[in-house]
């Protein structure tokens, strides 16, 4: 249910957009204690998808234990170690592809399931328990090479202060750079109460000491002094391509390959990603 409302683009009226306003409202109003336990379970909730692509030849499986649970692996290939984080209602199948080309250069790509995403442990689905998936994967391993993060795992990539990544090259596919703003009007367009998402917001931001304001990967990117090539397709629907455009021409680290009719999940494996893998690996 929460990928309906984190995808849902669409601006003009509707009734259902009214109804669900409405009611999320009353709810919160009559019933505040159980509308946000049920908020949570809508809004934190992400789709475990099936897999996406056939399973490439010698594909690895393991484990890495984080605080959020137990996160399931996929290994390929050998060589300096490549991560790959996917987003929100993804899996790690969406790089198979990729991680073929990748293993096919001499590198190893590691990919994971997210917490609650895939075949990984874990209830809900946010920033915070994105970065620790992300900060036990590289505990998990001796060095990096670079990252390639493809929508909500580019913002929690930029988010990660882990210092395996501070000098590495990233990929980043598709990227919600403008969080903050992506995710709230995603919301707010969905028609559910802004005040019932403030308080499940509220109780992530008190658990985890991770304030949402803080969230803010446009800016924390232009910190980063490594290499980035953003791979965006121009006519994306869930993440602005104008955004991507604008890094590129604010930060002098970071470089845009523009594609067409890739939308936001094909161009996770088009010929412009292998390409700027290539580029930003040295092939």
């Amino acid at each position: 249910m929460s990928e309906k409302i984190y995808f849902n683009t669409s601006n003009k009226f509707s009734v259902k957009k009214s109804l669900v306003n409405i009611t999320t409202r009353l709810h919160h109003t009559v019933a505040p204690k159980h509308a946000e336990k049920t908020a949570r379970k809508l809004l934190l909730t992400p789709v475990r998808a099936k897999p996406k692509n056939t399973e490439p030849e010698g594909l690895v499986r393991g484990e890495v234990v984080s605080k959020e649970g137990t996160l399931q692996t996929y290994q390929l290939g050998s060589g300096p170690v490549w991560i790959l984080t996917h987003g929100w209602s993804g899996s790690a199948s969406q790089f198979f592809p990729l991680m073929e080309h990748i293993a096919s250069r001499g590198f190893t790509a590691l990919a994971y399931d997210h917490p609650a995403h895939g075949q990984s442990e874990g209830m809900y689905g946010h920033i915070p328990a994105f970065v620790h998936g992300l900060e036990a994967i590289l505990d998990s391993v001796d060095e990096v090479a670079g990252l390639v993060g493809h929508s909500m795992g580019t913002a929690s990539s930029i988010e990660c202060h882990h210092q395996k990544l501070a000098d590495k090259p990233f990929l980043l596919i598709a990227p919600v750079l403008d969080y903050l703003e992506n995710l709230f009007g995603s919301v707010a367009r969905s028609g559910y109460s802004m005040r019932l998402f403030n308080a499940v917001v509220s109780e992530i931001e008190e658990q985890y000491r991770y304030p949402i304001q803080s969230v803010d990967p446009y800016n924390k990117l232009k910190l980063r002094t490594a290499a980035t090539i953003i791979v965006h397709d121009e006519g994306d629907k869930f993440t602005k391509f104008s955004v991507s455009q604008r890094a590129a021409d604010e930060m002098s680290n970071v470089s845009l390959v523009a594609t067409q009719g890739q939308g936001h999940g094909r161009v996770m494996k088009c010929k412009e990603v292998m390409q700027s893998f290539d580029e930003l690996s040295g092939n």
